[in-house]
């Protein structure tokens, strides 16, 4: 499906038999990933919900090597998708970058959303850095890999590992990443030269942030982000890392289920009642 001005693939909608009335889900995976990463969560939640995932714009089935790689242009993809398939504000949630694109998506268009999932995922910022990082990161990847038990290993084994392996391309060579390594880096420019704290300051929905015990997010910027929107839950997933949601995927679904559970019962109606008056 397109979206938008950028080619975004939608991996599934969630609409088959079984599923909730619950408020939909919208899934955002994080920098070089893709949407089926989600797999696992998905099949945990869709008894109560629909829950729509997608390849965002220069991943998974996604165009590779889109024009504008741009937190606006990823997050007008949201947007796109959420009006396309006409999802009934839904509760976005996003790791990682993905998460990034979610609070941004949620600080622009708050009438869209009615709750809001970061996992290993703020505003903190600027990261010079970071662009580097990611470059290195992609060239130390043995491509081709021989096999999917070769990649599979190389990216830490485990559900992890095979989720990242399954992201890769099969070529006569060997498998190869279906992302780009220069739109990679370049998907991370802005969050390289500024902060986003402004944007954190506008979230109007209830929010859950989620960090992995063993993850990359510091805890110091979790408790900013709580300090600047008092109000904001804070949860610490163990024998989790960056990938909470390949690592825990059961333990993850526990604390969304329970926070959607609390908005639910109050928090949502409070969130529309300011905006109504």
């Amino acid at each position: 499906m397109g979206v938008g001005e950028g080619e975004c693939f939608v991996k599934g909608e969630g609409k088959g038999g079984g599923v909730g009335e619950g408020r939909p889900v919208l899934l955002l995976h994080g920098l070089a990933g893709h949407a089926a990463e989600w797999d696992h969560l998905v099949r945990l939640l869709r008894p109560a919900r629909r829950v729509v995932a997608y390849d965002a714009r220069g991943h998974g089935a996604s165009e590779r090597r889109p024009a504008d790689v741009s937190r606006a242009a990823h997050v007008r993809d949201v947007v796109a998708v959420t009006e396309q398939l006409a999802l009934a504000r839904p509760v976005l949630v996003g790791q990682s970058l993905g998460g990034h694109t979610a609070m941004l998506a949620a600080a622009a268009h708050p009438e869209l959303f009615s709750a809001l999932v970061l996992i290993e995922a703020g505003p903190k910022g600027p990261d010079p850095e970071l662009p580097a990082r990611i470059g290195g990161w992609l060239d130390s990847w043995p491509v081709p890999f021989a096999s999917t038990e070769a990649a599979t290993a190389f990216f830490g084994g485990g559900p992890a590992g095979q989720a990242w392996a399954a992201g890769l391309a099969e070529h006569p060579d060997g498998l190869r990443p279906r992302v780009d390594r220069e739109v990679m880096v370049a998907c991370v420019t802005e969050n390289a030269r500024r902060s986003f704290w402004e944007e954190w300051s506008r979230v109007r929905c209830p929010t859950l942030v989620v960090r992995g015990e063993s993850g990359w997010m510091p805890e110091a910027e979790a408790r900013e982000m709580r300090v600047r929107r008092p109000g904001t839950e804070l949860r610490v997933i163990p024998s989790a890392a960056h990938d909470v949601h390949l690592d825990q995927p059961g333990a993850l679904h526990e604390v969304i289920e329970a926070f959607l559970r609390r908005t639910d019962d109050g928090l949502a109606d409070l969130y529309k009642s300011d905006h109504m008056s």
